[in-house]
């Protein structure tokens, strides 16, 4: 497991903070500023220098990088928009969207899910106070844009998907996929399953809902793609480990595949009392037995549905933010994890953007674990 965060007396403060606090402010003493610099010599290169009014002379006349939040051409978190895809082995991250929503059994909408959580994303900065990260300084990230789907036909969207979380993964970046309905885990881990040279992919999956029937309404739909996952002979079903399931949305077929085929469920109820970083660490010895990989797969539905209005199949009795965030930084500390997705965000049912908002806050955390413990850049980078 990652070592534990405290302070380490490098830099001079007093005794008034709180652990975490003072953790914080030691870390953010020691972080470099270079990226930052850099940035800013672009946006007056490319933004010409501001009016002689401006007494900042760090500001351009064109918004280029991270301020003013609110201006900008979204891409996620304003990172650079990567046209060529063949070059996005170049960074160290690259942010796709799969829009897509033709799984979905209730609610439509997360086919918008891409452009709500790059919408939102400009509202954060690259540092972490908490977690003492800041990414701008630590790693590159692209967005490549979005895998272009197929309305009204999974199966050759589920091949473009695949097609597409296969060439960034094979690229060397690490692929952050924003959704799109549930039904594309089949695909996401179908990529990265097919890039193991025939080592096991173990799955840590958060959601109210089991996803593990074979079909729903007679289709492969968003309740069905960790049956179809599973079949895949590298892809062992007693790595899968579903945290959150629960309420009035869990399909007994679902939950029978399960059973058969010996995934293991942890409830909201579970995680609580056993306390959050214990069950991280359970779910992590799971999925990571005899395994070679691990995919991560968020739903946003797993939250309460109090924090995710934006949602296709809200349902009460989820977890808190806090609890998820805290889950999720004990899993990305830990080992280096093969990529992740966040799902089922659907804007048009959002309210205050909130959904989308914790979309994106979970990715964020997640990169600044793996990065905080050394996991990112982990791979080689194609030139």
């Amino acid at each position: 497991m990652a070592k534990e965060r405290k302070y380490r007396g490098k830099v001079p403060l007093h005794d008034n903070y709180g652990p975490e606090a003072k953790y914080a402010v030691e870390a953010e003493a020691l972080l470099p500023t270079t990226k930052h610099e850099e940035e800013i010599a672009r946006g007056l290169e490319l933004g010409l220098p501001g009016a002689a009014s401006i007494k900042d002379k760090r500001i351009p006349t064109f918004s280029r990088g991270e301020l003013p939040h609110f201006a900008g051409i979204n891409t996620f978190a304003k990172a650079p928009y990567i046209e060529d895809v063949r070059k996005c082995g170049q960074y160290d991250v690259a942010i796709l969207g799969a829009p897509f929503d033709g799984g979905t059994t209730y609610r439509a909408g997360t086919r918008f899910g891409p452009q709500g959580i790059r919408k939102i994303s400009a509202l954060y900065g690259s540092y972490s106070f908490e977690l003492g990260v800041d990414l701008r300084e630590s790693i590159s990230i692209c967005d490549v844009g979005d895998v272009f789907t197929i309305p009204g036909n999974i199966e050759k969207t589920f091949d473009q998907v695949s097609k597409g979380v296969s060439h960034v993964y094979a690229s060397g970046a690490f692929p952050v996929v924003l959704g799109g309905d549930h039904s594309l885990g089949f695909a996401t881990v179908r990529g990265i399953a097919e890039n193991l040279n025939g080592g096991k992919l173990g799955i840590i999956h958060f959601d109210r809902h089991v996803d593990t029937q074979e079909t729903d309404l007679d289709e492969r739909m968003h309740t069905t793609p960790w049956f179809h996952a599973t079949n895949m002979p590298n892809v062992p079903a007693k790595n899968l480990v579903q945290i959150g399931i629960g309420g009035w949305q869990a399909p007994r077929p679902g939950v029978k595949a399960g059973r058969e085929r010996q995934t293991t469920i942890m409830t909201v109820t579970d995680c609580v009392e056993m306390g959050i970083e214990n069950a991280a660490k359970h779910a992590l010895e799971v999925a990571w037995n005899g395994v070679d990989a691990v995919w991560l797969s968020f739903d946003v539905d797993c939250l309460d549905a109090a924090f995710v209005p934006g949602t296709g199949w809200p349902e009460p009795g989820g977890f808190l933010p806090r609890e998820v965030l805290k889950f999720l930084q004990v899993i990305a500390d830990s080992k280096p994890i093969a990529g992740m997705e966040i799902v089922e965000c659907s804007p048009p049912y959002d309210a205050a953007e909130i959904t989308a908002l914790i979309s994106t806050r979970v990715i964020m955390d997640v990169l600044a674990c793996q990065v905080r413990s050394g996991h990112l850049p982990n791979r080689k980078k194609k030139p």
